[in-house]
């Protein structure tokens, strides 16, 4: 079904590249410029083996770049392939529609009476 369709239907590619409840988080905070694994832990708040496990993810899929450097200790160093450089007009877009649901929701909370 649409498991079938990864590579051929755009939404079901991109929904499958961007499973998982950070990926999004993370392509923005890499948005940003290259980052450390702990610069992200700590920016993101989330636990070291589900950013491990998002990372390698990304990684798999060609958006996220790793670079590990011959250093002791060794220094290992995450940013946006060409390719995922090119989802930063998505994360603009995304954002910018996050802004006007939370206006929404601000002018649709019901009042305390």
């Amino acid at each position: 079904m649409a498991k079938d369709l990864f590579g051929i239907c755009p939404f079901v590619t991109s929904q499958k590249i961007l499973q998982g409840k950070w990926a999004i988080l993370v392509l923005h905070e890499l948005s940003q410029g290259t980052r450390r694994f702990n610069e992200l832990e700590r920016e993101l708040g989330i636990t070291h083996a589900t950013l491990s496990s998002q990372l390698k993810s990304l990684e798999r899929e060609g958006i996220v770049s790793r670079t590990v450097y011959a250093e002791v200790p060794p220094r290992v160093e995450y940013s946006l392939t060409e390719i995922g450089r090119k989802f930063e007009s998505v994360l603009a877009s995304i954002e910018a529609w996050g802004y006007d649901y939370i206006d929404f929701l601000h002018a649709n909370r019901p009042t305390a009476s």
